[in-house]
């Protein structure tokens, strides 16, 4: 048997329009990563040859000093503790916001999904319109209820914003993805005597993996770069890193220190990037499995 052979002419191996797509992905990737190697390099020369203003430059003497500094020395206001202490203030807000917010989205979207509540798309489409909803608009509104509710300025009231302001998206993720599963998963289970929790619990919550991990890197994300939020309803006491980035990097008194400045920019921004090299495979699979359906 003979192979069929195709008509038509081989591509050349160099032409105009893929020198023009390699052009245009290399100056992409240079105008995202030259500010990242300027904070990498920056942050470990010392200030003396910070001073000679080649920014671009490797250094000639590097040093981990500024990124201790900036660690469990620098000052974030009136404490010298570096920022240390904003990250495991993150970390406590994440934690709880991440999984309280999945939680009540993953509740919603099976709801809205199987259960026929009535009136059930008009709550949806209420819900949803606060996604889109400029967050500034609510502050003044939530400070003056947590403040009745006796709770401002706590870790409680934190968690809570962020679960909140989560449950939007979190709410549209869960119902595409279940309205993408067959029904007669849901009938089936009604039919064997399932009720809302036993259903959702042993038959939605384990298929529901892939959505999961789409979720929680969103809201990973979202609430680790939060900033806003953190400096209105976090309190003093539990401040997190962006805040206490932006109060050493703010900060006026004395000789600036460019290279903590940049350490510090660098710890901040840590987690979301591991989250991203990490789980990005897990995010487009997630995608792919069902998180745009519907």
């Amino acid at each position: 048997m003979t192979s069929v052979q195709p008509a038509g002419k081989r591509p050349r191996h160099v032409t105009i329009g893929r020198i023009g797509v390699y052009a245009f992905l290399l100056s992409a990737a240079a105008f995202f990563l030259l500010p990242l190697w300027i904070m990498v390099v920056t942050s470990l020369k010392p200030m003396t040859e910070v001073w000679e203003g080649n920014i671009l430059a490797l250094p000639r003497d590097p040093t981990m000093q500024p990124w201790l500094t900036a660690w469990a020395e620098a000052c974030t206001g009136l404490d010298c503790n570096g920022i240390k202490v904003g990250f495991w203030n993150s970390v406590r807000i994440l934690i709880p916001s991440v999984i309280l917010s999945i939680l009540a989205g993953a509740v919603n979207g099976y709801a809205l999904s199987f259960w026929k509540v009535k009136g059930a798309n008009v709550l949806f489409g209420i819900l949803l319109a606060g996604a889109f909803i400029p967050y500034q608009v609510f502050l003044y509104p939530l400070v003056r209820v947590f403040s009745q509710a006796g709770i401002y300025n706590s870790m409680l009231c934190i968690v809570l914003v962020h679960v909140v302001f989560g449950m939007p998206i979190m709410t549209l993720l869960f119902r595409n993805y279940y309205a993408g599963l067959p029904v007669e998963l849901f009938n089936a289970a009604r039919i064997d005597g399932g009720g809302f929790w036993t259903i959702f619990t042993n038959v939605l919550l384990p298929m529901s993996t892939p959505i999961i991990i789409v979720a929680a890197i969103l809201q990973v994300t979202g609430i680790w770069n939060d900033f806003i939020f953190g400096l209105t309803f976090a309190g003093r006491e539990n401040l997190p890193m962006t805040v206490q980035l932006n109060n050493i990097v703010n900060s006026t008194q004395g000789e600036r220190a460019y290279n903590v400045d940049m350490a510090a920019t660098i710890l901040t921004a840590l987690v979301p990037l591991v989250v991203y090299f990490v789980s990005g495979r897990w995010f487009v699979r997630g995608i792919a499995a069902g998180a745009v359906k519907g």
